[in-house]
């Protein structure tokens, strides 16, 4: 493990990400570790059990994965991530916009071209979630 200091992070970010590619890179704060840099091409530390739910919490968290992005980078289904993060007391619902994202990503893993298009509840025909979530934003569900 190699380390760098703040400052040498500062002054000379690419080399700190190019010896990541290597091996893990110790960044220090006045001679204490601060932070750990992973280069993710690594797969070994992505195999490890757990690290993807926590990597993919962590971000939906800090809002830089929706709901739907997040439990697929966990490799997760949908119901099985939102109760892990509501167990964590993290909220599940954050607006329109995400749940739009969400709906897009819904699906992406069903393979629809046209994610927008639903069917009537009264026509007997069953929605996917993201027909009913796309639906009831929409207003179309009576």
């Amino acid at each position: 493990m190699k380390a760098v200091s703040v400052r040498q992070l500062k002054s000379n970010a690419s080399a700190a990400l190019r010896d990541a590619r290597e091996q893990p890179v110790m960044v220090l704060n006045r001679h204490q570790p601060e932070a750990l840099l992973i280069h993710l091409r690594d797969d070994s530390l992505l195999a490890e059990p757990g690290v993807r739910l926590a990597l993919a919490t962590a971000l939906y968290k800090d809002e830089s994965l929706s709901l739907g992005r997040a439990a697929k980078f966990a490799g997760q289904r949908l119901v099985h991530f939102i109760e892990h993060v509501s167990q964590l007391g993290i909220p599940v619902a954050r607006g329109a916009n995400t749940i739009r994202e969400d709906m897009e990503t819904l699906d992406e893993w069903y393979g629809r071209s046209h994610p927008t298009s639903t069917h009537s509840v009264d026509s007997g025909h069953h929605r996917q979630p993201a027909q009913f979530a796309n639906a009831t934003l929409s207003g179309s569900l009576r």
